[in-house]
């Protein structure tokens, strides 16, 4: 998805939420266990205070892989979306579980809905955050851009099968404080990277914009 103006200037400004959203009846999920760190803060970021998870890295994979892949994605973009249900699984089981790449998420919410829907996945346990994404982007069609239903409700009823209480969400979903460090760190990665579209990927300090295949991904990986 390519970022505008418009856009941008859509989340900053705190603007109604654009799409709504239908349910798609998930069982509630857990984080499975695996050979490597998942979803587990490896480090504060630079503006994240000790202690506040929310604020901490969300990561998969080993902090000593020879490859690190950040990717900069908004939770309405179809193209990312694409290349979570579509090569993301592939990366996890070849690359990130055998210990070749750690992979960063940054979110980069494009309008509204993706802001919330990031605040609501940062306020999990981190090791929920992979397995809410995923979940989302599992469902998009069904709760960012279906007609006729609340998507803060549709939110809502994936955070709880992955175990947040309604007074969490409710608290979640209000707080300036987190909402104002996301588009600060948003911010600071389009200032630094030139990130102008979803999704794009910073590999070992080269950024590459798109959605693509595994095979097309790999040859982007120096050295794997």
């Amino acid at each position: 998805m390519t970022l505008t103006r418009r856009s941008t200037l859509t989340v900053a400004g705190g603007a109604a939420a654009v799409g709504v959203a239908g349910y798609l009846g998930l069982r509630r999920f857990a984080p499975a266990p695996t050979p490597y760190a998942l979803a587990q803060p490896s480090g504060q970021t630079a503006a994240a205070p000790a202690g506040d998870q929310r604020k901490s890295e969300r990561s998969l994979g080993d902090p000593a892989a020879k490859v690190t892949v950040h990717e900069f994605f908004s939770l309405t973009c179809t193209h990312c979306a694409a290349f979570a249900r579509g090569t993301m699984p592939e990366v996890e089981k070849d690359l990130i579980a055998s210990g070749k790449v750690r992979f960063v998420y940054h979110d980069f919410p494009l309008d509204q809905v993706a802001l919330t829907a990031a605040m609501v996945a940062r306020s999990l346990p981190p090791a929920q955050y992979y397995p809410f994404v995923s979940a989302l982007f599992a469902n998009l069609d069904r709760w960012a851009f279906a007609r006729g239903v609340n998507t803060t409700e549709e939110i809502w009823k994936l955070a709880a099968l992955a175990g947040m209480s309604r007074a969490t969400f409710d608290q979640a979903i209000a707080d300036t404080d987190l909402r104002s460090w996301i588009l600060q760190q948003q911010q600071a990665d389009q200032d630094r990277w030139k990130i102008d579209s979803t999704p794009s990927f910073v590999i070992n300090g080269q950024k590459t914009a798109g959605e693509m295949n595994y095979d097309a991904f790999r040859k982007l990986l120096p050295g794997v």
